[in-house]
This record gives structure tokens, C-alpha cells and sequence, in this order.
């Protein structure tokens, strides 16, 4: 494990599309070539970030702007972390094509192996059903679920093959994930492991990251098209909404304790948040260039973002 004391550079934003509000952003220098890919706020007060470069899973305190790395293995590359119902974080390594858990307390690392012969499934993403079961997905065309307790990994053939990425749990407990190339979005029966596909009104639209409201709503964010997307699984219904600006290119997709949706936006540089009430994006432009947000994760109060082309973690407070 390693630390690296850092500068904390705060910004104030003010940001438009409606000029609504105005935003405290605060940004967070890492150490250089660390290219943070995902974050997520730890039980600490601190957060994790998976340093994809540096084969490591950093973690950040906001108080004083430190951080420290926690090395994964030789050909670790990390892709997503999340927190576990064990407050542990959770890693989707391409690199090692395993589930990776950090003990939050100790640092020790324990990898969670696919079965035998399993091809490199480049991980991608990965929740937690309501039962403690993580699942993830692999975009070579994998999807599948380990059991923490007994640490069983299942892997499954996505139906359409490569594509699957981002994956959220809704609130009734069903687990849903979306494929970049197959541009669908596709429901996890948990008991069975059957994936169903739901395919958006858009033809080639590239849904890439997925999240669920506290409706029960299905959130995607379309790259290819540049969309904000909504399905509803009560009545199998789409909206879908077009980004500001010019050639927008939607990237994560992130709802928050108050039920706004953050999207990232490449061509912009820029965070928007959406409200499904009025239908209005408000813009953030990112204090550093070339920041490419890969995912967003917060906590109350807070909006977390890994600018992986910057090597910043950069927070938005929304109180």
C-alpha cells in the first residue's frame, strides 16, 4: 500500500442550460498516470477509485486530499468498484477477468475466480442484488453473479452476444444491465440467471450505463446517439430525451438521493443533470480539459466523478 499526499483545488462553477442554481465543485488531483476509472463513496467518509493504470484500487480523503493505493497484482487492470452491503468495495477486474474484494479494515485482497477455462470476459461493471449476490457484466459477452459467502462465481452468455457494461439494481430487487454494442438494455431473472432483452425506440443507439430511480424507473445513457433515455417497467414504456449542445456523446448515467439524473457528456466536457419533472438539463462544465467521466457514483448530498483523462477526482455538492 502506498500514500501520496495531494493539493486539494476547489472550484466554483456556475452552469446554465437553465441557470437554476449554482453548484460548489471541488476537484482532487491524484497521482499521475493513475487514470481513475470508477469511484465510489466509502463508509469511511473517504472514497475508492480503481487506479486502472497503476493495477491498483486507490481510496481518497476529502478532508485533507491524501490518498493511498492498495496494489491488486501484476496484471491487475480495474475497472469498476462498488460497495458492498460489507461496506467492503467490490472490483471488476479486466485484468485478472476475476471479482476482486479489498477488506476495507486490513487492505488484504481477495480474488473471487471464474470457473476453469472461463475466456477473458473483460470485466466491466458489477451490483449487488438484494439477497448479497454481486453480479456483473463482461464485454466480450458475459454477464454473471458470485456468491460472497460461499465465493461460487456463475458466468452466463449475454443473449446478443459482446456489449454488456453498466448494471444497476432496482429497487424490487431485479437486476438490469445495458449493452454498448448490442444497443439494448436487458432484465436478470436473479433466481434463474436468464437474461431478457428490452431493445430502446432508438435503432443503434449504444446504451452504455444504467441506473435505477427510486420509482423503480430504468435510466440509460445512449452513446452513440447522444440520449438520455427512461424505460419503465410498469408499462414497458420509453422516453428518451436528446442532450444540449452539439454531437453530445452520453457516457455514465448516475440518479441521485433526490431522483435527478447526471449524465457525462464527452463531446462537452461537461456533467448535466436532468429533471425528469420539468424535463430540463442543467449543465457543469469540469474544471479540467479532456476530463472523459467514465462513471458516477455519490452519496447524500454529493456527486462523485473520475476524470480518467485528467487523473482528478472531482466532487459536485448539491446541498
Amino acid at each position: 500500500m502506498k500514500s501520496y499526499p495531494q493539493m486539494l483545488f476547489v472550484v466554483l462553477l456556475f452552469f446554465t442550460a437553465t441557470a437554476l442554481a449554482e453548484l460548489t465543485v471541488k476537484e482532487y488531483p491524484l497521482p499521475a498516470g493513475t487514470h481513475p476509472h470508477d469511484v465510489a463513496p466509502a463508509t469511511d467518509g473517504g472514497v475508492w477509485y480503481t487506479a486502472q493504470h497503476a493495477a491498483a484500487l486507490g481510496w481518497l480523503d476529502p478532508a485533507t486530499g491524501k490518498t493511498r493505493h492498495i496494489a491488486l497484482g501484476e496484471s491487475s487492470r480495474p475497472h469498476g468498484v462498488i460497495v458492498g452491503p460489507d461496506g467492503a468495495p467490490w472490483i471488476t477486474d479486466s485484468g485478472l477477468n476475476a471479482i476482486v474484494r479489498v477488506d476495507p479494515a486490513t487492505f488484504q485482497v481477495r480474488v473471487f475466480p471464474p470457473p476453469a477455462g472461463t475466456p477473458a470476459m473483460n470485466l466491466n461493471t458489477a451490483t449487488f442484488d438484494r439477497n448479497g449476490i454481486l453480479w456483473f457484466t463482461g464485454q466480450a459477452g458475459y454477464y454473471g453473479r458470485a456468491d460472497p459467502a460461499s465465493g461460487e462465481v456463475k458466468v452466463f452468455e449475454a443473449p446478443h452476444g459482446i456489449g454488456p457494461y453498466g448494471i444497476t439494481t432496482a429497487p424490487d430487487g431485479s437486476v438490469y444491465y445495458a449493452s454498448l454494442a448490442g444497443s439494448h438494455i436487458a432484465r436478470i431473472d436473479v433466481k434463474t440467471g436468464k437474461a431478457e432483452v428490452i431493445t430502446p425506440p432508438t435503432e443503434g443507439q449504444g446504451a452504455r450505463r444504467v441506473w435505477a430511480d427510486s420509482k423503480g424507473n430504468i435510466w440509460v445513457s445512449e452513446w452513440f446517439v447522444g440520449q438520455l433515455a427512461r424505460y419503465t417497467p410498469a408499462t414497458r414504456s420509453w422516453r428518451e430525451w436528446q442532450l444540449p449542445g452539439n454531437e453530445p456523446r452520453a457516457y455514465a448515467v448516475y440518479v441521485d438521493d433526490r431522483d435527478k439524473v447526471w449524465v457525462s457528456d464527452f463531446s462537452a466536457n461537461a456533467v448535466l443533470r436532468f429533471d425528469p419533472v420539468t424535463e430540463e438539463f442543467e449543465s457543469v462544465k469540469l474544471p479540467s480539459p479532456s476530463a472523459s467521466v467514465r462513471q458516477i457514483l455519490g452519496r447524500a448530498g454529493e456527486v462523485w466523478l473520475p476524470e480518467s483523462g485528467a487523473d482528478k477526482l472531482t466532487v459536485i455538492h448539491t446541498d
